[in-house]
């Protein structure tokens, strides 16, 4: 944007001292050969005027006495009866500026001055003319980067205000740049923020009775399982080791849901704003790792990690981490080899990547295995859906970066630190 306000700016400038530098010029050469004409007429009635005068008075007719000095680029021819002519300069050849006067005893008096004279005179204001254009071109230049940097400036500031709303983090910056037309867009930033800011509070209101609600009816139940490990107490051996079995496994997964509902209730009460906050990344990712280390090394198979450490991220840790989870079941479902996490920096964004050594999603699918209903492997393929809504709407975004061998990454924004980005790597089998 800065570059078009520069060049219309420029361009306007241009055309107004074309027209103008081109008008100056036609007027001035104008004048300049009706001022030498003007001269040169007036020279040769003087000159008559005096000789008649002298001829009347019976007068010595020469140069000195009619006032007639050697100028260069002009001549003077005086003819008078009986006498022989009065010449002064050298006779001009080529296209002159001439008058001639006769005067009342029959005095001819010539007067030529060169049209070179007027030609060096024309090109001499047209000098001083492209030069005060220059100058005026060099000025509007500076002004236009200064004004195109007053007014590039904040726009840029505000496509920064919309990126940070558009990526959950809904706090009013209340910027003004004393422009009306971007004050009035800021103003409308602002409200917005502050809208999305008590829709998300009410969300997290939401979420928080709803957790509530929920916490009671699975307290009842893992005492219900935990009262039938205890009193199973059927006579067949078998029967009793498939029940206890069977309470053992629902108590594990009641235990795990709980778990979410705490961690969203937690969320939800965190007093920041927005449903965004600043998290450990790297803390993330190595609770997921540990959660599904004994499922891969029952499946003798590895989970690595690898890339940059201490890690700061904007998000909701809990949504992160169901959306990792369900990428690196994915893996451990439908893929082969050793898992790989790797995290990395672009930008102003943190990006985790899961990829593993399997034949890949299906060159016909591509991207759509993010589509309800859409899956490679007859699942019900509503796990990447919803793990991009959940990464969408914790404002981050999930993508499929390649095919084969399949690498899925997560995106979402990073906080700087304040003094300096510490970075490792490392990496280890599960």
């Amino acid at each position: 944007m800065r570059r078009r306000l520069i060049l219309s700016t420029l361009a306007v400038v241009l055309v107004v001292v074309a027209v103008f530098g081109i008008s100056l010029v036609i007027v001035e050469s104008r004048t300049i050969e009706n001022s030498t004409k003007e001269n040169v007429r007036s020279e040769a009635a003087r000159l008559v005027s005096t000789v008649e005068s002298r001829v009347v008075a019976k007068e010595k007719v020469t140069p000195q006495s009619i006032g007639i000095a050697s100028t260069p680029h002009r001549y003077i021819r005086v003819e008078l009866p009986d006498r022989k002519p009065i010449e002064v300069g050298d006779r001009l050849e080529g296209d002159v500026v001439e008058a001639r006067q006769t005067g009342a005893t029959g005095e001819h008096v010539i007067v030529q001055e060169a049209r070179s004279t007027v030609r060096a005179e024309v090109g001499r204001n047209l000098l001083i003319i492209l030069a005060v254009a220059l100058l005026a071109i060099v000025a509007a230049a500076i002004l236009a980067v200064r004004q195109a940097h007053r007014v590039a400036a904040p726009l840029t500031d505000l496509a920064e205000t919309a990126e940070r709303l558009g990526s959950g983090d809904p706090r009013p910056r209340h910027r003004r740049y004393g422009v009306p037309e971007l004050d009035r867009v800021a103003d409308v930033l602002d409200a917005s923020a502050d809208r999305i800011g008590r829709m998300l509070t009410a969300e997290r209101r939401l979420a928080a009775d709803a957790s509530h609600q929920l916490r009671t009816p699975l307290t009842a139940l893992s005492m219900r399982l935990e009262e039938i490990i205890a009193t199973s107490d059927t006579d067949d051996p078998e029967d009793r080791a498939i029940v206890k079995e069977e309470a053992t496994i629902a108590l594990a997964q009641v235990e795990r849901l709980t778990d979410v509902v705490q961690r969203l209730l937690t969320n939800s009460r965190d007093s920041r704003s927005g449903s965004a906050v600043s998290f450990d990344l790297d803390e993330v990712v190595k609770q997921q790792i540990e959660e599904w280390k004994p499922a891969y090394r029952s499946a003798g198979r590895a989970l690595v990690r690898s890339g940059k450490t201490r890690l700061r991220a904007v998000g909701t840790p809990g949504a992160v981490a169901q959306v990792l989870a369900t990428l690196i079941e994915n893996a451990l479902m439908h893929g082969d080899g050793t898992v790989a996490l790797r995290t990395r920096v672009t930008g102003n964004q943190v990006v985790v990547e899961v990829t593993d050594e399997g034949p890949g999603v299906d060159p016909e699918l591509g991207s759509r295995v993010f589509e309800r209903t859409v899956s490679g492997h007859n699942s019900t393929g509503l796990g990447l859906a919803v793990a991009r809504d959940w990464a969408e709407a914790d404002g981050g975004r999930l993508e499929l970066l390649q095919q084969l061998p399949p690498v899925f990454a997560l995106f979402l924004s990073r906080e700087a630190p304040d003094t300096g980005t510490s970075a490792g790597s490392g990496s280890g089998p599960a």
